[in-house]
């Protein structure tokens, strides 16, 4: 891999000024380096780090933009070590969260993109990629919607490279700069932002059921008393025993919801739903909250009797 030729083809289609080509030379070592399966780190602990090239050929250095890169704490970590064999999942995380945290604060592919090539061998890995996918639903949860859509674009990233490090037989850390390359394509961007689209519609539809799950506890905790068995996940719950008033079961309603509806359960306001409806034709918006209200995902009388009369005359509209 050419580090001049990949470095000056992202910054293109990056959107900056185009640089100079740099001639080989012979013999010369380039600052930007690529070790199978990781890419070597620095020693040093400032807070941040900064890519530059340089070529020892004499004359005129062009020096592409400086991108600046989250640095978490130094782990001394071997560039050959497989930390996706880590033993536990919460071994890695006392270990190696920070290091992830670190790729979720990276707000640019290009900064994304210089980050794995330092800490490749942490971020590539199963547990990490697991990490990030339960920050993204920690994020939605807590009402962190901005948040959560950059953690799912990082989360993205790593599944990408994953899969085709698996169809070209090579390993995680070779194709991180091919990966990075064929975003430079119009089509190969707009797909990789639209599975991006996709995958975060599916934590927000996630967040719902989890929340949902979350109460049915605590129904039952206060129900059956303080010193009753530990409480059990909605899908754990028979599904006689955790169908609504209507006989209907809410984790198969909340798979047939648009997104916009989903949004609203998940916020639990009255005026965002009434206009997620007035979005649908009549039947399907009335269709649809008569099946939420059937398998319990909302509470006709939640919000006070003037909330529900207003929400019947939005259904008769």
């Amino acid at each position: 891999v050419n580090p001049n030729a990949a470095k000056e083809s992202y910054n293109a289609a990056s959107g900056y000024a185009a640089q100079p080509p740099v001639p080989p030379v012979t013999g010369a070592s380039s600052a930007a380096t690529l070790t199978t399966g990781s890419a070597t780190t620095s020693k040093e602990t400032p807070t941040t780090t900064t890519t530059t090239m340089t070529t020892t050929k004499v004359g005129m250095t062009p020096t592409p933009p400086i991108v600046t890169v989250p640095k978490p704490p130094v782990h001394n970590v071997p560039a050959t070590a497989d930390l996706g064999a880590m033993a536990t999942y919460h071994e890695f995380t006392e270990k190696y969260a920070d290091v992830v945290e670190g790729f979720m604060a990276c707000t640019t592919l290009e900064a994304s993109k210089e980050y794995l090539l330092q800490y490749g061998n942490i971020v590539l890995c199963e547990n990490a990629s697991n990490y990030l996918l339960l920050a993204s639903l920690e994020d939605e949860m807590n009402g962190y919607r901005d948040k959560m859509k950059i953690t799912a674009r990082q989360s993205q990233i790593v599944s990408n490279i994953a899969e085709l490090a698996k169809t070209i037989h090579q390993h995680p850390g070779n194709v991180i700069l091919p990966f990075f390359q064929r975003l430079q394509e119009r089509k190969h961007l707009e797909d990789f932002l639209q599975g991006v689209h996709v995958f975060a519609e599916k934590i927000i539809q996630r967040a719902v059921v989890k929340k949902a799950e979350i109460d049915a506890q605590r129904a039952a905790t206060a129900t059956a008393g303080a010193n009753t068995t530990e409480p059990r996940s909605l899908e754990e719950i028979p599904k006689e025993q955790r169908l609504g008033p209507g006989g209907l079961d809410p984790l198969e309603v909340i798979e047939t919801l648009p997104a916009s509806i989903v949004e609203a359960f998940e916020s639990r306001n009255v005026d965002q739903l009434k206009e997620a409806l007035m979005q649908l034709p009549p039947d399907e918006a009335e269709r649809h909250m008569q099946r939420c209200i059937d398998s319990g995902l909302w509470v006709a009388n939640a919000g006070g009797g003037g909330d529900d009369d207003d929400d019947g005359d939005d259904h008769e509209e």
